[in-house]
């Protein structure tokens, strides 16, 4: 019997290409969310840096100019914290998006990979198959050629 050969395995390999390629997409953009997070943080411990030096500051006593400044340094920080987070919520709302992508493509990919083994099942059930028949007329030959043998004798 010929070998097993899959009419749509170009059409399964294109389709695992593109969920290969959609889980590479949706990886970096969790790389960027991560980078983003420890972005963020970093603002925050600057942010707590700034706000505990005008503590410190405060108790020391100092110019209204050194007030503004520090206060005009905290509200920028926090300016620029809002903005970062907002940056943040659109990465995370990129990263379901492609998720989303990947599942779909990987469900997908799935069904032909089923196809595949289910096709792959039954080419193995045509397989035993022709081998028992092979068998079973190998051993009717066999016993035939031995009756006329013991006729012949």
């Amino acid at each position: 019997m010929k070998q097993f050969q899959y009419r749509l395995d170009t059409v399964l390999a294109y389709k695992t290409q593109v969920l290969d390629n959609l889980k590479t997409e949706h990886a970096a953009i969790i790389q960027n969310v991560n980078r983003k997070q420890e972005e963020i943080w970093g603002l925050n411990q600057e942010l707590v840096s700034y706000e505990s030096d005008f503590d410190r500051v405060k108790e020391e006593g100092a110019s209204i100019e050194n007030y503004r400044l520090f206060d005009m340094c905290i509200g920028r920080m926090e300016e620029i914290i809002d903005f970062e987070k907002q940056r943040l919520k659109e990465l995370r709302r990129q990263e379901d998006a492609k998720k989303q992508e990947v599942i779909s493509a990987k469900v997908d990919t799935s069904k032909f990979e089923k196809l595949k083994d289910k096709k792959y099942q039954e080419y193995q059930k045509a397989v035993a198959k022709a081998d028992e028949a092979f068998i079973e007329e190998f051993v009717s030959n066999t016993a035939l050629r031995l009756r006329h043998q013991h006729k012949g004798s």
